[in-house]
């Protein structure tokens, strides 16, 4: 059944597909409603949110809502119309009632079969059955010009004309619509006759009347049952023109001969114009006969016409019996009645004299008034500002510039410019696209690498990074001058296959990349207009829902023209005309623009090395888009006779309220045009630090650090800008944009410092400013450029580069006396000076009327954030705060954000969201409009803050201890969880696409993210803050609960379930943590860290469960104990497995993790009945059944059954575990509080992070006691079990690996370590090389001899190097693997030895450049791709000036003539001083060496040998004779203290 006679609730999926088809609603969206079983009663509650959870654009939504809610409107008149008096007329009565005269313009012709204007009592009987329902404001359409022969001019299907009309002043024409449709589909004859019908006899009334005319075919002329509107423009399809020309030669058959030639110049030719439709195909046109009775013509005459009609039985055509004078009578062409055909004619006369006086009056000239374009342009593009500052981006789509308009588009060159959709395939040779890029860098796309470039997979922060640093110009149609395939194409060929990828660009850019109301889409039509053009404005039209953003520049009024006809198929003509500039000409445009816009186009300098200035031109800028450049003459470009001293305060105001400092208050602060910016006393510290590096005091290096460590709030941003604006004039200086990679960031340095400079040797020093930075992201970048300038080779006295680097720190103090030579820590606290300062500057500010809550965090800093004045001042600004509206409840979550996640912000976007500020808003100033939404309190609280990179707004609290202020005195009795919940349950700050990645960051770091002292937190936290806060204030069981809810907003992110696990675990839930680590491990299998929380989760479980545990244990309780601990080493051994997959990480916990969790185990496993003690005290029983194949007591031989193998393998996977940690401690320096008192240690589970070491040791031993037994050794006569409890034993003694071993070397009793290690050594055979002992065991007795070495030189337990070096021949003769400390050793023993290699051995050699080959490689393996290990190389052992091994000198025992703390003595290695000291000097052996092409070398017994610097950059460039000291180290040979040798007479052998 028709749709249209159901009522829209009795509708099923497929009448509301058919409605949705008549709507005009995209076809994928029709498929996507039909798919979704909508039928009318969905249709009837659809809403926004359903339509965009189906993908649905705004514009289609805003249509479709409008289309639901019009149908429902008219269901709901039409029920009304069927409830209504029967007294209504029937539809002939309708029909043939009277016309009021004063109504002529609604009145029909008789010759139709329907009216137009139908009563309203009549439309409601049918308004459910129309296509178009009547109450529907379609949109009003303007008709051809009179007489105009305009191809470009064009209808748009379902428009409206207005209605018919009658005479009016004999020159504006009066319309006749015929709606064509049934004729236009009959054969040739039967068309021509209907078609010369109806002209004749409209052109005969026309020209009886003396009135011009218009006769329109395809034009609704009735509305009756057929569902369309009167007047609505439908069109017909024209098969064949000749027909409609050739009709009228009905002409000389119908008039009068000598009325013939008359009639024919009256009545034009019929014009064909298209009728375009956006979504179908189908050519249609509206066929219009114009009819122009001239007086010179028709003078004294009348006209009476036969009509042809066709004969349906003889097919043919024949004129009618009787001639008829038809005149024009409203709307209508009737024939003048016989009664009244004498006076008609009488009237003649009449007519004609009101003809000539109306052709008279036409022809004055009428000037039309000129509009004020140069007002509505500057209000166009500056979104109703009167001047142009950077807060919008421009979108420019244009076509050919030809050369002559190439000098008038100048304001282009200082425009904001996104992007360019260029549709000139010459642009780049002879274009626009030819000047633009000689003032501008860019980057040149085809529209499919476009699309693809703003979805690249980058990080969230770098996703559309490319696309902001320089403007992106898009060649739509191929370039002429492109070697590749890339080629123009015809209209048709672009629409079939490019079209899609215009529409991919622009959706993607207004969805995701640019904000609304952020950018203005500028339409420059400088040459005649083409369908792609078109079809531009149409997609960008529809993702921006409207006109609002949108502008067109058109100098040519002809060019404009065929746009705006071609255009009118999304918007009329008349909204057009109000968003375009048209008929002003180009070199006006580019004056007026120029005028509005802020600053001049004057150079920009930086100083150079002669102590003058070279010009920075803006495309060079450009190129160096990682960094923002401070120029000598910074801000100097500004007009500042136009900035206005509200906006100057303005400017003032907002440093002072909170927002980070621009160069502009330094600028206006020199020019006096606002206060002068106090200096801190940490500035001018900062300020020496930086002429000390600057004078080359302490080490050289090629790449300096100076460090701000500042409080959040306390100025420390602006203490590091105040250095750069000081030293803008001698220094090169800029801030770094941390969004860009390292290698991106040291091309552009490079790149800045070089700049116009004759001799790179003699460059200034480049000052970087890097800001809330990531270490690794530092450590990588100083690398780079280390790297970059060692291939300079070139020694310069002072520092390439000197990184400044800013970060906020709650313990700025801590980091400073950590690193003093080099950190200047800015806190809350003010000096006496600084208090001076501060309160002069606030009276000053006073004095201005500036209003103390308009500079907040100033006043605050005047106070030093004092807690008590922080509480009464928040408590002051929200006294009468509405607690229920919604700007207070954003003012809250930005607050619960700001305070427990650093740095975090809400983008404007997201705000307007929130407070519903849709985009259908009226055109306001975007800043002002959100403003004007808050309330006093919450505009005081908030600063709007600029993202650096793509410039978006956004919002947060001046300052965290406000942040949390407002939480306590806001929260009422709401605890802050549910403060959470709430916040997580609101749709419109989820759905918002803008900065959306930067705001679930900022949610995820809210719950997840832990607080750690190495990134200056105040403490170690296991949890976030908030979470933590969550289980102290409340209870543990709403940090669940949040976090729960959180896991399911945020798509089941399986590292929330990972914090669920721990959270569970922590509070003793170990069956909830055991459920939440498997989900998280199912969502993300080969993730290392999730694996250990898994393996946390059991290990956790099992040391409860064995506290809890009682003499009444059943055997199954225990099975299940050690059940769970089993699962618990599976876990941590599937986490090691995921690890060494992981290449960017170096997570080593899994192997922790299996030995505490072991050690646990076998420590449960000693208090059990069956196995007992022996009288010596030892697990003898234990020892037989874990470490032989055979024997299991009878006890658990069945209630053990599963749990046998497993336990048997107990000891070799942790053997294995133990190996590792050994090894991998032994490439890296990680004892960080190694020398702090015992009182000072922290608890267990820390000592493996700070001192793994110690906790290694004290794991060995654990491990050793259970499986050593004198008893077992004696009733055995295996071998194995002989070597295994030597092995143990050693273990046991504090040995058993490398770094056990070397551990000894740290101890303050170096006696008692000796000792230690004599005893060791009596544990292994007396004759290692007979009786081969395992590799590992070895490697061990061998580095024992080398550290009780050190320790002792004079034990009787050593043996001769030579003995040493024997015994490690296995190393480099047999095949196989050998550990790292295999081939340490080979470096150790084979280095030449003046007592023992007299005589050169090329053999040697050999084995030491085998031996550091594979440690490289070993060592490439082990570092992966983890950048923050690359600082922290291990050098245990250093060249001494003995013989033997009395030659090699153990670290610690230099770190013992250091005198200081343990802060100090870093300090002194860090910069190299600890190589003035004399007693250091005394013991090592400085040996020669070469350098070529920075490439560092030194003479083995015959050979060279590869050596690496400490510092790259200590290496001279060049070929260079060098001296330094000589390290060991598990990645090679290190050379410390380079120097260039000077006394040439000095020998470069290793002897001297």
């Amino acid at each position: 059944m028709d749709y249209r006679t159901l009522p829209v609730n009795k509708w099923d999926e497929n009448h509301v597909q058919c409605w949705l088809e008549s709507t005009g609603i995209k076809k994928e969206y029709i498929e996507k409603l039909h798919a979704e079983e909508v039928t009318g009663p969905a249709l009837m509650e659809l809403d926004d949110s359903f339509l965009k959870g189906i993908g649905m654009k705004g514009g289609q939504i805003h249509m479709l809502m409008r289309k639901r809610n019009e149908l429902l409107q008219l269901q709901e008149k039409a029920q009304q119309g069927k409830n209504s008096s029967s007294k209504a007329p029937d539809r002939t009565k309708a029909r043939t009632e009277p016309v009021s005269s004063t109504d002529a313009a609604t009145q029909d012709t008789p010759s139709r079969d329907h009216r137009a204007a139908a009563s309203s009592k009549k439309q409601g009987r049918r308004s459910s059955q129309l296509k178009h329902g009547d109450d529907e404001a379609l949109e009003l359409s303007n008709c051809r010009p009179f007489k105009s022969q305009d191809t470009c001019f064009k209808y748009v299907k379902d428009r409206v004309l207005a209605p018919e009309s009658g005479v009016n002043d004999l020159i504006a024409p009066c319309h006749e619509y015929k709606s064509f449709a049934t004729a236009a589909e009959l054969n040739k004859n039967q068309l021509k006759s209907k078609f010369a019908c109806e002209v004749i006899r409209f052109a005969s009334a026309c020209m009886n009347i003396r009135t011009n005319g218009t006769i329109h075919f395809g034009i609704m002329d009735s509305v009756e049952d057929k569902g369309y509107k009167h007047g609505q423009i439908v069109g017909i399809k024209v098969k064949e023109r000749e027909c409609y020309v050739d009709a009228l030669d009905h002409i000389e058959k119908c008039f009068q001969e000598n009325k013939q030639e008359i009639a024919r110049k009256c009545i034009h030719p019929p014009v064909f114009v298209e009728v375009i439709s956006k979504d179908s195909q189908d050519q249609r046109f509206v066929v219009e006969v114009d009819i122009e009775p001239t007086s010179s013509l028709v003078k004294n005459s009348f006209f009476e016409v036969c009509l042809p009609k066709y004969n349906e039985e003889s097919q043919k055509v024949t004129l009618t019996k009787e001639k008829a004078i038809y005149q024009r009578l409203g709307a209508k062409s009737e024939p003048v009645k016989p009664n009244n055909l004498a006076t008609f004619i009488q009237g003649i006369q009449d007519r004609d004299a009101q003809r000539e006086r109306a052709e008279l009056s036409s022809t004055e000239v009428h000037t039309e008034a000129s509009q004020n374009l140069g007002r509505k342009l500057a209000i166009l593009l500056n979104d109703g500002k009167s001047y142009m500052d950077d807060s919008l981006r421009y979108i420019l789509v244009t076509n050919r510039c030809e050369k002559d308009n190439l000098t008038c588009i100048n304001f282009l060159m200082r425009l904001n410019i996104f992007c360019v959709f260029d549709f000139d395939e010459h642009s780049n040779v002879s274009g626009l696209y030819s000047k633009y890029k000689e003032h501008h860098a860019t980057r040149s796309y085809f529209l499919q690498d476009f699309s693809n470039e703003s979805k690249t997979g980058n990080p969230p922060s770098q996703k559309h990074l490319c696309l902001f640093d320089q403007p992106s110009w898009v060649f739509c149609n191929g370039r002429s001058d492109f070697l590749g395939d890339e080629k123009p194409c015809d209209e048709n060929t672009w629409i079939r296959t490019k079209k899609k990828y215009l529409k991919k660009a622009i959706t993607r850019i207004c969805d995701e990349i640019l904000p609304k109301r952020s950018f203005i889409v500028l339409f420059l039509l400088l040459s005649p207009v083409q369908k792609p053009l078109v079809d531009t404005f149409q997609e960008f039209y529809t993702e921006m829902n409207g006109t609002e953003y949108i502008v067109c520049i058109a100098e040519s009024k002809e060019i404009y023209g065929k746009w705006a006809n071609l255009a009118q198929a999304s918007c009329s003509i008349e909204t057009l005309e109000q968003c375009s500039i048209v008929g002003m000409k180009l070199s006006h445009v580019d004056a007026t623009i120029r005028a509005m816009l802020p600053s001049t186009a004057q150079p920009r300098h930086l100083p150079v090395s002669t102590r003058g200035l070279c010009t920075l031109p803006l495309l060079e800028e450009e190129k160096l888009f990682s960094l923002e450049i401070l120029c000598v003459d910074q801000c100097d470009d500004i007009k500042l006779d136009l900035l206005t001293e509200k906006e100057i305060q303005e400017i003032e105001q907002n440093f002072y309220k909170g927002r980070k400092i621009i160069w502009e208050n330094f600028w206006l602060a020199e020019k006096r045009r606002c206060g002068e910016i106090i200096e801190r006393e940490a500035c001018k510290d900062a300020s020496k630090l930086l002429d000390d590096i600057l004078r080359g005091s302490g080490l050289n290096y090629s790449v300096a650090k100076l460090k701000v460590f500042h409080h959040p709030g306390s100025g420390g941003s602006t203490i590091a800008r105040q250095v750069l604006w000081k030293r803008r004039k001698d220094l090169r200086c800029a801030v770094i944009k941390t969004s860009y990679s390292p290698a991106t960031v040291c091309e552009h340095a490079l790149a800045f410092r070089d700049y116009d400079e004759k001799e790179i040797s003699h460059c200034l020093p480049v000052l970087l400013l890097i800001e809330d930075y990531d270490e690794d992201y530092l450590e990588e970048l100083r690398n780079e450029l280390m790297d970059a300038v060692a291939t300079r080779k070139i020694n310069s006295p002072r520092p390439y580069f000197i990184l400044m680097c800013c970060r906020r720190s709650n313990d700025p103090e801590r980091l400073c006396k950590a690193s003093p030579l080099d950190t200047v820590a800015v806190t809350h606290k003010l000096t006496d000076s600084e208090k001076s300062l501060f309160r002069t500057k606030l009276e000053k500010l006073k004095q201005k009327d500036v209003k103390p809550e308009f500079i907040l965090t100033f006043v605050l800093m005047c106070e030093e954030f004092n807690e008590t004045y922080v509480r009464d001042f928040v408590g002051h600004i929200l006294l009468d705060i509405d607690r229920s509206s919604r700007d207070t409840c954003l003012m809250r979550y930005v607050a619960l954000l700001n305070f427990y996640v650093p740095n975090s912000y809400i983008s404007l976007s997201h705000c307007e969201a929130f407070l519903g500020l849709g985009a259908y808003a009226e055109r306001k100033l975007r800043a002002y409009d959100f403003k004007s939404h808050l309330s006093e309190q919450v505009r005081m609280i908030f600063i709007e803050l600029r993202e650096s990179t793509t410039y978006i707004s956004s919002v947060r609290i001046i300052h965290c201890l406000v942040a949390k202020e407002i939480l306590y005195q806001l929260s009422g009795n709401e605890p802050q969880s549910q403060l959470a919940m709430t916040l997580l349950q609101e749709k419109p700050l989820f759905e918002n696409r803008f900065g959306r990645e930067e705001f679930i960051k900022f949610i995820r770091d809210l719950f997840i993210r832990r607080d750690k002292r190495s990134r200056g937190d105040a403490t170690d936290t296991l949890f976030s803050p908030f979470i933590e806060h969550v289980c102290k204030a409340e209870d543990c069981e709403k940090a669940i609960a949040v976090l729960k809810a959180a896991y399911e907003l945020l798509g089941k992110d399986p590292f929330f379930a990972q914090q669920l696990a721990r959270l569970h675990y922590k509070n003793e839930k170990f069956e909830d943590a055991e459920h939440w680590a498997g989900v998280a491990k199912a969502r993300m299998p080969n993730d290392s860290y999730i694996l250990d929380t898994e393996g946390q989760v059991y290990r956790k479980w099992f040391s409860f469960t064995v506290d809890k545990m009682t003499q009444e244990d059943s055997p199954q309780s225990i099975t299940q104990k050690i059940e769970i601990a089993l699962k618990a080493m599976k876990c941590f051994r599937a986490a090691q497995q995921a690890a060494k997959a992981e290449y960017d990480s170096m997570n080593n916990a899994g192997y922790f993790g299996e030995v505490e969790v072991g050690c646990r185990l076998l420590r449960f496993l000693s208090t059990l009945d069956v196995f007992h003690r022996n009288p010596q005290g030892e697990y003898s029983e234990l020892v037989k059944y874990l470490i032989t194949d055979y024997y299991i007591p009878k006890d658990i031989e069945r209630t053990w059954t599963n749990l046998h193998s497993r336990l048997k393998g107990l000891r070799q996977n942790l053997y294995n575990a133990l190996e590792w940690i050994s090894e991998d401690l032994s490439y890296f320096q990680t004892d960080k509080n190694q020398e702090k008192d015992e009182e000072d240690e922290r608890d267990e589970k820390e000592e493996q992070i700070y001192n793994p070491r110690k906790w290694l040791k004290r794991q060995s031993e654990v491990y050793a006691k259970f499986f050593i037994s004198t008893s077992l050794m004696g009733d055995s006569n295996s071998a194995l079990d002989t070597q295994l409890m030597r092995r143990m034993n050693i273990y046991k003694s504090g040995g058993g690996n490398v770094t056990n071993i070397l551990s000894f070397l740290t101890d303050k009793k170096e006696a008692r370590s000796a000792e230690k290690l004599e005893n060791i050594l009596s544990f292994y055979t007396e004759n290692p090389l007979r009786d081969r002992l395992e590799d590992n065991d070895l490697i061990n007795y061998i580095l024992c001899h080398i550290t009780l070495s050190c320790l002792a030189p004079g034990s009787a337990k050593l043996v001769s190097v030579q003995a040493l070096r024997e015994l490690s021949a296995r190393f480099f003769k047999a095949k196989g693997p050998f550990p790292a400390s295999a081939h340490f050793l080979l470096t150790l023993l084979y280095w030449p030895d003046e007592a023992l290699d007299k005589e050169p051995n090329p053999d040697k050699d050999k084995i030491l450049n085998s031996a550091l080959q594979t440690m490289k490689r070993l060592y490439d393996i082990k570092m992966k791709d983890v950048p923050t290990r690359k600082k922290r190389i291990y050098t245990p052992f250093f060249l001494g000036k003995g013989y033997g091994l009395a030659k090699i000198v153990h670290k610690n025992k230099i770190d013992k003539l250091i005198s200081g703390s343990l802060d100090e003595k870093r300090m002194k290695w860090l910069h190299g001083t600890v190589w003035n000291i004399a007693k250091i000097r005394d013991i090592l052996k400085r040996v020669s060496g070469w350098t070529k092409d920075r490439d560092l070398f030194i003479r083995g017994h015959m050979k060279e040998l590869p050596i690496l610097p400490l510092h790259r950059d200590s290496v001279p460039p060049g070929n260079e004779n060098v001296t330094f000291y000589l390290g060991f180290s598990f990645k090679g040979l290190v050379a410390f203290n380079i120097q260039v040798e000077n006394n040439a007479a000095i020998s470069r052998t290793q002897g001297i």
